[in-house]
């Protein structure tokens, strides 16, 4: 009888724990997959799977892993699903290094610069967002000679609006916590413009949702030139942190790449 109930407890134990586990690995799988094909360039491959084409996707998590400052092991642990599953960038993580630029020519050619809120998300008030983009925006001006002037109508510099899911460029958004905004870097067209996903729930100051004011200082370093940062304290590491807004500073990392750009404010330090 002894025996028979352990038989029992031993096929209920298998059944508990392989079929979840089963169901969490593919699904975390295919997570990865397209984690690595959006932000690392994982080139399609037939029958792909961590378990079957091993070359191609160890090597992308481990330039994953090293770019992020994980542990490289090639390996889909939890310290780096952890990570594939945070808020972030949509820009991708091209350069691996410390600051980094789209190319010392990809800046524009003025220092003067104009911007225009295309439109406005549900989540926050105007005088809210307007006061968020603007602290953004003097975020670079400080230490830079750049100047933002804002516009009401027109085609300015930098066009900021919020939309959800395909918008009009080759980049749709995926929803709430997810890919947050991205940007485009200095050019023509959409050159220098800056979208956030209104799926997300933008806020003025509050940590409970995304904060708008660190999400836009993070796009326009893009929109000025500057790829993401393995630097994990730069505001161009491509991972969203919470930082006290009222008490935040540029950190050195992002001071030294705009100013590799447009040289130093005469009046910053």
């Amino acid at each position: 009888m002894r025996s028979v109930s352990m038989f029992v407890l031993l096929g209920l134990a298998s059944a508990v724990y392989s079929m979840p586990v089963t169901e969490a690995s593919q699904k975390d799988e295919l997570l990865a997959e397209g984690y690595l094909k959006k932000f690392f360039n994982l080139t399609e491959q037939r029958n792909s799977s961590i378990r079957r084409v091993i070359s191609p996707m160890t090597k992308k998590l481990s330039e994953m892993q090293k770019f992020m400052g994980l542990q490289v092991t090639g390996k889909l642990d939890a310290e780096t699903l952890a990570v594939m599953k945070k808020p972030r960038c949509g820009v991708p993580d091209v350069n691996m290094a410390r600051f980094s630029t789209f190319g010392t020519n990809v800046k524009w050619q003025k220092n003067s610069l104009t911007y225009r809120i295309v439109n406005y998300t549900p989540d926050m008030a105007k005088a809210e967002v307007d006061d968020s983009i603007n602290k953004a925006l003097q975020v670079w001006a400080k230490v830079t000679p750049l100047s933002f002037t804002r516009i009401m109508s027109g085609t300015a510099d930098i066009m900021i609006s919020f939309a959800t899911g395909a918008h009009g460029d080759s980049s749709p958004f995926d929803g709430r916590g997810k890919t947050l905004a991205h940007a485009f870097s200095p050019g023509a067209a959409i050159g220098g413009d800056a979208h956030f996903d209104d799926d997300e729930n933008f806020t003025f100051r509050s940590s409970r949702g995304t904060i708008l004011f660190l999400v836009a200082a993070h796009e326009f370093g893009h929109s000025l030139g500057l790829s993401h940062s393995n630097d994990r304290s730069a505001l161009m590491y491509p991972v969203y942190t919470y930082k006290n807004p009222d008490t935040f500073v540029l950190p050195s990392d992002d001071v030294t790449g705009i100013q590799s750009l447009y040289g130093k404010n005469p009046s910053f330090g």
